[in-house]
């Protein structure tokens, strides 16, 4: 097999993993890779609003919001306003949330980002300057995207619509 089946092969590859989790966490929890995510770093943090939230997992606050109104209409997060400050609004993780997310597979990139982290600092380089030439060697160093894997769009309207 030449250099450029086995790269073209590699690359296949990572993205049907993305592609097939994003599938099974669909149907195990009727949530997307995104929603999952948020669910995740609400529970991990106190008194977070959305902006926050957004800057914490780089997601722009606008599609942050469209999954917190998605996720609110299931009941797995509620708004809160706060006592002290009625301009500031905080998330917090419902006891449906918690069950939920309690219940949810882990996420593929929470490998990824295990592994990755255990590599010496010579190697996670040669990784990130390797992908980024793949990026644009596929022309696609201009798309905008977010760290997570996940397939198509992050804001998925018509995806688990009828569960997110």
């Amino acid at each position: 097999m030449d250099s450029i089946d086995q790269v073209l092969i590699a690359v296949r590859r990572v993205i049907r993993a993305t592609d097939l989790q994003s599938k099974y966490l669909v149907r195990t929890t009727g949530l997307t890779t995104p929603q999952i995510l948020i669910l995740h770093t609400i529970n991990a943090q106190q008194e977070l609003t959305i902006g926050q939230l957004a800057k914490a997992i780089s997601l722009s606050q606008a599609t942050v919001t469209t999954i917190i109104d998605r996720l609110e209409s299931r009941q797995l997060i509620s708004r809160i306003r706060s006592a002290s400050d009625k301009r500031k609004v905080y998330l917090e993780l419902s006891d449906a949330g918690r069950d939920t997310l309690s219940k949810a597979p882990p996420l593929l990139q929470e490998q990824f980002i295990r592994q990755f982290s255990a590599l010496a600092q010579w190697e996670q380089s040669m990784i990130i300057a390797s992908l980024q030439r793949v990026a644009e060697m596929m022309d696609a160093q201009h798309i905008d995207a977010s760290p997570v894997l996940d397939i198509g769009t992050l804001d998925r309207p018509g995806e688990a619509a009828s569960s997110s």
